[in-house]
């Protein structure tokens, strides 16, 4: 399950791309790249993280190894679902917008992290989802998001210099 975000994330990639193949710069393609891991890796993925926390909640926290029934659970779900919410809208809504899903999405990931490995140091927690693929994806998506958030500005300042 872990790669059907990123392999959905690149199907729309590519979609994007051949749909709009006749108008594609730089900017456009980051925008497209920006556009789809929004959409699909936080928007999709956090609402399907959520559904884990809510509705497989006791095999969740074993995948995590965290104790089964902790109300902590459907709060982590409810940021998802924040986090989801905001992902899909940001098929819609643009410019400042994606920034603010970023940093928040950026806040709460890299926090989670955070507890993540503090429970690896301080109670031997090496369950796979507390330090395995779920772990490098909070750290890695926040920076693959901000690269693509700053080079889509960057470009999208150059593209206006020019005109």
């Amino acid at each position: 399950m872990l790669y059907i975000w990123p392999t959905i994330t690149a199907l729309l990639v590519i979609l994007l791309l051949v749909k709009n193949k006749k108008s594609l710069n730089t900017n456009k393609i980051i925008e497209i790249f920006l556009l789809s891991f929004l959409v699909v890796m936080v928007g999709i993925g956090s609402i399907w993280t959520f559904l884990g926390h809510t509705f497989m909640a006791a095999q969740i926290a074993a995948y995590i190894g965290w104790p089964a029934g902790s109300p902590f659970q459907f709060e982590v779900a409810c940021a998802n679902l924040s986090f989801g919410v905001l992902g899909i809208l940001s098929w819609k809504f643009r410019d400042n917008f994606w920034t603010a899903t970023i940093i928040g999405y950026t806040v709460f990931f890299w926090g989670a992290a955070y507890g993540h490995i503090m429970d690896m140091i301080n109670f031997q927690n090496y369950a796979p989802g507390n330090v395995g693929a779920p772990l490098y994806m909070d750290i890695i998506m926040p920076i693959i998001l901000i690269i693509l958030l700053v080079a889509y500005k960057l470009s999208e300042n150059k593209a206006e210099t020019i005109e």
